[in-house]
């Protein structure tokens, strides 16, 4: 029997690939981690431990992923360099490639518009407002920005935040505590999660777009729960999918809860003229209590917003503390998100042919026999392959092909469900969308006969 230091596949010992299969069928970070909690309230003096960076368990496993992958001759393709504006194609080390890992969406960032928009402002405000809009920070652009995006939706008034992550984070945190019901759908952004855990209210998910299971925790755990939240994504930035919103504005008027919808990827994406979820069924978006989304996508900036009613927002714009204590969004991004929006109203057929070229490329990989999970073909489709280094595998060796899509692999997603993932843009055309395609379905059969999988 080999010992705990005999070689394995990929050049680990078998106790390491024990411990990282084991790893990768956990189900979370919390149950990984629970794993290493030790008493150590008895320790005085020089029985503390030293501590070490690299001590730690998260990063343990990310040093066995890489060895594992470094013997497989796997160099994931995290951290590439674009040398320039990242559209359907990009330069990375002076080569051009076919580009899928991009979220602009409506191939707006760096246009006319939106550069001389954000040009006008860094010169009338400079790059910063330098403070927290509160006191020092606000400017013309904020206001200006923040009424559009409300006109948008169709709802009373907006706020925007510097970060996307932190708009979900502490609008939460201010909305929520002890006696309240967060209900989140299993596949939520890690923002939600991040907010729901910190507002300290009872925290429930319920399975992905499983809409029979969100009403039986309803019917079990609304009673007793002073307000309750339903929060789900308008598209889904893992798969690709959507939610049933009619469904979902029927449990919410039924137990009496909140709705809210992360819009950072169905903006631009969804609905005729791009207004997200309820545009796409038809609906008004005030339907909808909080409206979130954020400006790093098809807005061509970066931050987050809130959307809804003008009580909504005036609270927030008062307590929230990752607005009340944070610089103001700098105006030059306001501008350029602004711009944005009004090219997204001025020229809707750039939504039409994102929303065909997606549509073609479900349906050519789907003809390729590539699993796309349970995408809709707006904007984003998978390639599920179920194995981390398969996925990296993959990836690497298109890049080698000079096609850029990045894998999402354990811990972002479970093992048997890692895949690559594909963004599409307005400015992909057929013929890169059947190129990526044929080199996927083809690195996918060489890559597993070389992992025997």
């Amino acid at each position: 029997m080999p010992g705990d230091d005999a070689t394995g596949s990929f050049g680990l010992s078998d106790n390491e690939k024990s411990r990282l299969i084991h790893r990768m069928r956990r189900k979370s970070s919390r149950e990984i981690h629970s794993s290493y909690r030790e008493d150590f309230s008895s320790l005085e003096g020089d029985d503390i431990p030293d501590f070490s960076f690299k001590d730690l368990p998260g990063y343990q496993d990310l040093d066995i992923i890489w060895r594992a992958a470094g013997q497989a001759g796997i160099e994931y393709p995290f951290f590439l360099c674009h040398e320039g504006i990242a559209r359907d194609t990009t330069r990375i080390n002076g080569k051009t490639f076919l580009n899928f890992s991009t979220y602009d969406y409506l191939d707006l960032n760096g246009s006319q518009a939106v550069n001389q928009a954000a040009a006008q402002a860094m010169q009338k405000y400079g790059t910063s407002a330098s403070a927290s809009r509160l006191v020092a920070g606000e400017r013309p652009v904020h206001r200006e920005l923040e009424t559009a995006l409300a006109n948008f939706y169709g709802v009373q008034d907006s706020i925007v935040f510097v970060s996307g992550h932190a708009t979900n984070v502490w609008l939460l945190c201010q909305l929520f505590d002890h006696h309240d019901l967060v209900l989140h759908d299993s596949l939520i952004h890690n923002s939600v999660i991040m907010g729901a855990r910190f507002s300290g209210a009872k925290r429930m998910s319920f399975a992905h777009n499983n809409l029979d299971h969100l009403e039986e925790i309803l019917l079990h755990n609304r009673r007793g729960c002073k307000k309750a939240v339903i929060i789900t994504e308008g598209l889904f930035s893992m798969d690709g999918d959507i939610p049933d919103l009619p469904r979902l504005l029927e449990l919410k008027n039924r137990y009496k809860c909140l709705l809210m919808v992360d819009e950072a990827h169905s903006l631009g994406t969804l609905g005729p003229t791009g207004r997200g979820l309820a545009e796409h069924f038809g609906l008004a978006s005030d339907n909808i209590d909080i409206i979130m989304g954020t400006l790093s996508k098809t807005l061509c900036a970066c931050g987050g917003f809130i959307a809804g009613c003008k009580e909504l927002v005036e609270y927030l714009k008062y307590s929230a503390p990752g607005f009340v204590f944070s610089v103001g969004i700098s105006p030059p991004l306001a501008a350029a998100s602004l711009a944005a929006i009004n090219e997204l109203l001025n020229k809707p057929y750039k939504v039409t042919r994102l929303q065909e070229t997606g549509r073609f490329f479900l349906e050519y990989a789907r003809y390729r026999g590539l699993d796309t999970g349970t995408s809709a073909g707006a904007a984003i489709t998978p390639m599920i392959v179920g194995n981390s280094l398969l996925a990296g595998m993959i990836s690497a060796r298109l890049v080698q092909q000079c096609i850029n899509v990045l894998p999402i692999v354990y811990p972002a997603v479970q093992e048997n469900a890692a895949r690559l993932r594909f963004f599409l843009s307005a400015a992909h055309n057929r013929d890169q969308v059947r190129q990526a395609v044929d080199a996927a379905a083809a690195e996918l059969v060489r890559s597993r006969e070389e992992l025997e999988l």
